[in-house]
C-alpha cells in the first residue's frame, strides 16, 4: 500500500512555515531600518536644498542621492536574505562613457533612478515598513500572549468587566453574565484568538514581504526599457562576433586551399601534360607520370575530403554531437578519457551541435600540439541556470532557467594557456560569443589547463541531463 500524498495546500502551508524565521526576522528589523533611513536621507536632502543659494548645496543633494542608493542596495540584500527573488539594480554607468569627476557629481541628478531610490528610501519603504512592522507585531502579541494568557492573567485585577469575552458578550446579549469563572472565561477566548492569530502568521508575513518586494521591484530594478537596451547591446556584439569568427574561418578555409589541393591541381595538370608529351616518344616515363597523377588526384581528393569534414562533418549530421566527440577522442594522439554525462540519444540544433564539435576538436588539437600532456578529459554535461543568475553563469537548476552545454577539456600538461589576440583560443572565444557562449580558462604554469566552452540552448528546445553514478 503506497503512503497518501500530502495535498497542494497542506505542502503550500508547510512551506509558507518554513519561510517564517526568515521573514519575521526581516519584517521585524524593518522598522529600525526605515527610520535611519528617513533620518539619514531627510537631514542630508533638505541641508541641501536648503544651502542650493551656495555651490555647497549641490554637493550636498547628490551625496544624498549616492546615500539613497547604498540604502537601496541594502534593501535589495535584505529581500534576497529574506528569501524573495533577486531584483536586477539599474547600471548605474552608461557603458562606455569615461568616469570623469564631473560626470561623477552631475550624473546622479539627471538619472530617474537615484531620484527613485531617494523616494523609496524617504516615503514609500518608511510607510510601507511602519505598518508592516505594526501589524506583525501586533499579530505576535495577540499569538503569543493568547496562547500564553492562562499563566499571566490570573495576576490582572480582579475586576473581570473588562476583559475581552465581558465586552463581545455585554455587545451581543447586554447585562448576560456567563455561569463559568471568568478566568476560565477569558483563557478560553484568548487561546482560541491566540491559535488563530499563530496559524494566519504565515500568511502575514509572506504577505508584508511581498508588499516589500513588490515595491522594491518597482522602485529599485532596472527598467524593461534598459534591459532591452541590453539585450540589444549584447545581440549586436554577438552578431559582430559571429561574422567575426565566420570570416576567420572563411580565410582559413582559403588559405588551406590555397596552400593543399589547390597545388597538388597545379602539379597534376603538370604531370598530365608532361605524360601527354612523352605518350608518344617514351611510352615509359608517361605510364610513371599517369601513375604519379593518379597519386596526386587520390591526395587532392583526401585533402578535400578533410577539409569538407572541417566544415560539416558527415558523422556529425549523421548520428550527432556524441558521435562526433568520440571520433574526435579515437583520433587523438594523445589518450583521451570521455566523460558524457548527458542522454546518449540527445540531438541539438545543428548551429549548436557543429560548434560544440568544432569547439572540441580545437581544444584537443590544441591540448596535443602545446600541452605535452600524457591524458586528457573530455567532459560534457548540461547545466539548468536559473534566470536571476542566483548560482553564477553560466551556474544551477530551476525550472523557468536556461540550459547550458558545456565542454571542457582538461590535460595533465604544462598549462600556460592564455586568451591573446591572434590565438586560436581568441577565435574559439569570438565563435562561442557569436552563440551567446563563455569560454573558461583556467590554466596556471605548470599545469593542469581546464578549458571550458558554455553555450546557451534555445529554450524551444529542451534538453535533458542525466545522472551519472
Amino acid at each position: 500500500m503506497t503512503a497518501p500524498t500530502e495535498t497542494p495546500a497542506r505542502a503550500g502551508y508547510r512551506a509558507l512555515w518554513r519561510r517564517v524565521p526568515q521573514e519575521l526576522l526581516f519584517l521585524l528589523l524593518t522598522l529600525p531600518v526605515v527610520v535611519i533611513a528617513l533620518t539619514v536621507l531627510s537631514t542630508v536632502f533638505f541641508t541641501g536644498i536648503g544651502l542650493l543659494a551656495a555651490v555647497v548645496g549641490i554637493v550636498v543633494v547628490v551625496a544624498s542621492l549616492y546615500l539613497a542608493r547604498g540604502i537601496g542596495l541594502v534593501e535589495l540584500a535584505r529581500l534576497r536574505w529574506a528569501g524573495q527573488p533577486a531584483i536586477t539594480p539599474p547600471r548605474w554607468a552608461t557603458p562606455g562613457e569615461p568616469a570623469t569627476t564631473l560626470r561623477a557629481l552631475l550624473g546622479p541628478l539627471v538619472n530617474g533612478h537615484y531620484w527613485l531610490y531617494l523616494l523609496h528610501g524617504m516615503v514609500v519603504n518608511f510607510v510601507v515598513g511602519l505598518v508592516s512592522w505594526i501589524v506583525t507585531v501586533v499579530w505576535l502579541s495577540v499569538g503569543f500572549g493568547g496562547v500564553s494568557y492562562w499563566i499571566w492573567g490570573r495576576f490582572l485585577p480582579e475586576d473581570r468587566n473588562d476583559d475581552l469575552h465581558a465586552i463581545i458578550l455585554n455587545w451581543i446579549l447586554p447585562g448576560t453574565t456567563l455561569p463559568i469563572d471568568p478566568l476560565l472565561a477569558e483563557s478560553l477566548l484568548q487561546l482560541v484568538l491566540g491559535i488563530l492569530f499563530l496559524l494566519t502568521l504565515p500568511y502575514i508575513t509572506h504577505a508584508f514581504t511581498r508588499l516589500h518586494q513588490f515595491a522594491a521591484r518597482g522602485m529599485l530594478g532596472a527598467w524593461r526599457s534598459e534591459a532591452l537596451q541590453r539585450e540589444v547591446a549584447d545581440l549586436s556584439a554577438s552578431r559582430g562576433a559571429a561574422v567575426a569568427a565566420e570570416d576567420q574561418s572563411l580565410r582559413r578555409l582559403e588559405r588551406d586551399i590555397h596552400d593543399g589541393p589547390q597545388q597538388r591541381l597545379v602539379r597534376l595538370q603538370m604531370d598530365l601534360a608532361s605524360a601527354e608529351r612523352k605518350l608518344d616518344t617514351d611510352p615509359d616515363a608517361a605510364r610513371t607520370l599517369i601513375v604519379e597523377a593518379r597519386e596526386q588526384a587520390h591526395d587532392t581528393l583526401e585533402e578535400l575530403r578533410a577539409l569538407s569534414r572541417g566544415l560539416v562533418p558527415p558523422l556529425l549530421q549523421d548520428r550527432g554531437l556524441l558521435a562526433g566527440l568520440e571520433s574526435l577522442a579515437a583520433r587523438s594522439t594523445i589518450p583521451v578519457r570521455l566523460e558524457l554525462q548527458v542522454d546518449p540519444a540527445l540531438r541539438l540544433p545543428s548551429e549548436i551541435e557543429r560548434s560544440a564539435y568544432f569547439v572540441g576538436a580545437e581544444l584537443l588539437t590544441n591540448a596535443a600540439k602545446h600541452s605535452r600532456a600524457t591524458d586528457i578529459r573530455l567532459h560534457l554535461a548540461l547545466r539548468a541556470v536559473p534566470d536571476d543568475g542566483s548560482t553564477g553563469s553560466p551556474a544551477s537548476t530551476g525550472a523557468a532557467g536556461v540550459i547550458w552545454l558545456d565542454i571542457w577539456v582538461i590535460d595533465d600538461g604544462i598549462g600556460g594557456a592564455r586568451l591573446t589576440d591572434a590565438h586560436g583560443l581568441q577565435g574559439l572565444d569570438e565563435r562561442l560569443h557569436g552563440l551567446r557562449g563563455v569560454l573558461s580558462v583556467r590554466s596556471p604554469e605548470g599545469g593542469p589547463t581546464a578549458i571550458g566552452a558554455h553555450i546557451p540552448l534555445p529554450a524551444a528546445r529542451p534538453a535533458r541531463a542525466v545522472a551519472v553514478s
